[in-house]
């Protein structure tokens, strides 16, 4: 009789424990995230392609180009009364790196600055809970933000989806209720739930009535300054709803500010130049090299239109990627059958040889890089970022028709975490014509690595031999950890 008990009892355990993974793991997503924006037209001197490139010789000697925190930078300093910030990091980082910048203290005393030019100025800086360790440790950055009159809010992880559902689940049963911030286990047992605010957003006014943003992959934490990164700065009309977006993130991480403030320099409703959702061919005026169309894709809306325009591109199409992590099934399939159909694919991957995460080294894109090459039969084709220390961390994907390019930049791996409306990601997808000066500066950056088009000898990439990685062990395991959600980016 106790045994049949015990037995009853261990099947409802089983059956909560699953039933709780379920729930958490499919559950309605927060407002503010999963948006696809309505298609914009705009100027195409209100878009750029910004890049911070860090490269080396064969003698080791580093060559770096940034750009994307200046513009930033200068998105602050021009802001007359709101700025929204949201980035999943910010701090020193790693004390072993040499920084190249002080980005935490240069942002830091940019925001201040302002706030003290302008005391009327409302800034808002939403960002990943990490940064304080889920309330453990206060960040010496926040912590003076917070003085100066900037809104903080840590996002609030437990409203997502939960990716590493098995364990997630067991977490939400039982250590939830005793993981508080001080204690000892407190924040390793939140951190493996593996999801996290991962946007890189500065949205502004622009100092009169327009909106700005920088939209790309750069934290200011020292320890990345050195390393290569995307993004692009985007005006006017297209960027209403990427601002209300991090306001609902802001709302549903318990933030009480006023929105007035910052929603009076955005139109809630799509203005005459978008497509309100409906096709934009009926409403927007036909691409001209002074035009560009823009779309804010956040979370999984990103996955989608990925896959829509992979499985539109015919022979004499280009699909060419440029990605710190890549792992995604559904992109990994839509790669090979647009090989199939005659469409040229490329991809450069950071090797993952110096990642600092919790996967083993090369994981996921070597085995994930190894399959492509092979079941296509060597017509995707795989260059790796020569890192030396720092990380490939780009998010860049183009897609390349005879008449004009979609391109996408922003924050999100192409992996489960990035592309299934777990983390929470933002990115930017512009078209323009395949002449227009986006156009060039976006393909000229692939090319350039790709074909390593440097002076002083300096290489950006190495062939695909490099890093090649065909072990079935290799494989099985990245597999299992992108599958099961036990995977940190």
């Amino acid at each position: 009789m106790r045994r049949r008990a015990r037995r009853l009892a261990l099947l409802a355990l089983l059956v909560v424990w699953l039933v709780t993974a379920y729930l958490h793991s499919t559950k309605p997503l927060p407002q503010g995230t999963h948006l696809a924006s309505a298609l914009c037209a705009v100027p195409a001197n209100q878009v750029s392609f910004v890049a911070d490139i860090t490269a080396a010789d064969a003698y080791g000697h580093v060559a770096i180009s940034q750009a994307i925190f200046d513009e930033m930078l200068k998105l602050v300093r021009a802001a007359r009364h709101f700025i929204v910030l949201d980035y999943a990091l910010i701090g020193p980082g790693d004390p072993a790196a040499t920084p190249q910048r002080r980005l935490a203290s240069e942002l830091t005393d940019a925001l201040i600055a302002q706030r003290r030019a302008f005391p009327d100025l409302k800034v808002l800086f939403v960002t990943d809970p990490v940064n304080e360790r889920y309330g453990a440790r206060p960040s010496p950055e926040l912590q003076l933000l917070r003085a100066a009159g900037v809104d903080v809010v840590l996002a609030r992880l437990d409203a997502l989806r939960d990716p590493n559902f098995l364990y997630s689940s067991l977490w939400r049963l039982t250590l939830r209720w005793w993981d508080g911030p001080r204690e000892p286990l407190g924040f390793a047992t939140r951190e493996l739930n593996f999801k996290a605010d991962h946007r890189k957003v500065v949205i502004a006014d622009d100092g009169g009535d327009a909106l700005v943003a920088v939209v790309g992959s750069a934290n200011p934490v020292d320890a990345q300054s050195g390393w290569s990164n995307l993004a692009a700065r985007v005006s006017g009309d297209s960027l209403g709803s990427l601002l209300q977006g991090e306001l609902a993130i802001a709302r549903f991480s318990g933030w009480t500010g006023d929105s007035e403030p910052y929603l009076r320099a955005a139109d809630p409703h799509a203005p005459d130049s978008c497509s309100r959702g409906v096709p934009a061919s009926s409403v927007l005026a036909p691409l001209s090299a002074d035009s560009a169309r823009v779309q804010v894709l956040t979370e999984g809306a990103l996955r989608a239109a990925l896959l829509r325009r992979a499985a539109a591109s015919g022979r004499g199409d280009t699909i060419d990627l440029a990605l710190f992590g890549f792992a995604d099934r559904g992109v990994i399939e839509a790669l090979l059958d647009a090989s199939r159909r005659g469409v040229t694919v490329r991809l450069i991957l950071d090797p993952s040889e110096d990642a600092t995460t919790m996967l083993p080294t090369g994981l996921p894109n070597q085995p994930a890089a190894s399959e492509l090459v092979s079941r296509s039969g060597g017509t995707v084709r795989v260059r790796w970022y020569r890192t030396h220390g720092e990380r490939f961390h780009s998010a860049l994907a183009l897609f390349a028709g005879r008449r004009s390019l979609w391109l996408t930049v922003g924050s999100a791996n192409l992996t489960r975490r990035g592309l299934d409306d777990y983390n929470l990601e933002a990115n930017l997808a512009i078209e323009v014509l395949r002449d227009a000066t986006l156009a060039q500066q976006a393909q000229g950056y692939f090319d350039t690595l790709w074909s390593n088009r440097a002076a002083l000898g300096i290489e950006y990439t190495a062939d695909f031999a490099a890093f090649a990685d065909s072990k079935q062990a290799d494989y099985w395991l990245y597999r299992l950890l992108e599958g099961s959600g036990f995977t940190a980016f």
